[in-house]
């Protein structure tokens, strides 16, 4: 997992295996919590048609309290590729629709819980492949103001999800929307070798992901940051 601890121990190369994916040969998933971990795993057993599974599964969530099931979600329900904001109580409000994957989504939630913004909709996707491409494009139609779609990852711009799903969220958003990318600029290192760097850099995403005015990098001040930290950029 993304977790500052050095290019060697960062980075489960997810790009690699998205780059595989084609023919439905394969499925992709970053679960977030227990429950989906769980189901995912069940469905993987109970499914007709075998095909690959890969499962991204970074260590900083194994002890995370935020990171938890309760019984009830172990015991009904199944895998969901997409999880939508629960938290958000106005849909109408909503300015900004923010997508991620994996641990970044808890990071993100702290800063948003702190900031206590109901303009910003953090929605994770679980399953990269298959797309779920109507269950994203209903997402979309269910926030009626929103301008703005980001896609956000720890990863630097050239490797994570970000090429895999830039065009097939293009596809399917509403014109009306800009789609833009928040994260690490492009690297020929999965990660700095430096922790405090990490979480500098980290810091800065969230806050560029939350921030009303997402062309204003919120750690500029900081040069050996922001020079590593992509503009959020349509």
């Amino acid at each position: 997992g993304y977790e500052g601890q050095g290019p060697e121990h960062s980075s489960g190369r997810l790009e690699r295996f998205l780059q595989l994916c084609a023919e439905n040969n394969l499925q992709v998933c970053n679960p977030t919590t227990p429950a989906q971990y769980f189901h995912l795993l069940r469905r993987q057993a109970k499914q007709e048609m075998l095909r690959p599974l890969v499962v991204m599964t970074p260590k900083s969530l194994l002890r995370l309290p935020a990171a938890s099931s309760t019984i009830d979600e172990l015991t009904t329900g199944g895998f969901r590729p997409l999880i939508d904001d629960a938290k958000i109580a106005d849909r109408a409000k909503v300015k900004r629709i923010v997508l991620c994957s994996g641990k970044v989504f808890y990071d993100l939630d702290a800063g948003r819980e702190d900031s206590n913004d109901g303009r910003v909709a953090i929605v994770r996707v679980e399953q990269f492949y298959p797309f779920p491409a109507a269950g994203l494009k209903d997402v979309f139609a269910s926030y009626p103001n929103a301008s703005q779609v980001f896609w956000t990852q720890e990863e630097p711009e050239n490797m994570g999800g970000w090429t895999f799903v830039e065009k097939r969220i293009r596809d399917i958003k509403p014109e009306h929307l800009t789609l833009r990318y928040v994260g690490r600029v492009a690297s020929a290192s999965p990660a700095t070798g430096s922790y405090a760097i990490h979480e500098l850099e980290q810091k800065a995403i969230v806050e560029t992901s939350l921030i009303e005015d997402s062309d204003e990098i919120s750690a500029a001040s900081e040069p050996e940051v922001s020079e590593k930290l992509a503009p959020a950029t349509a």
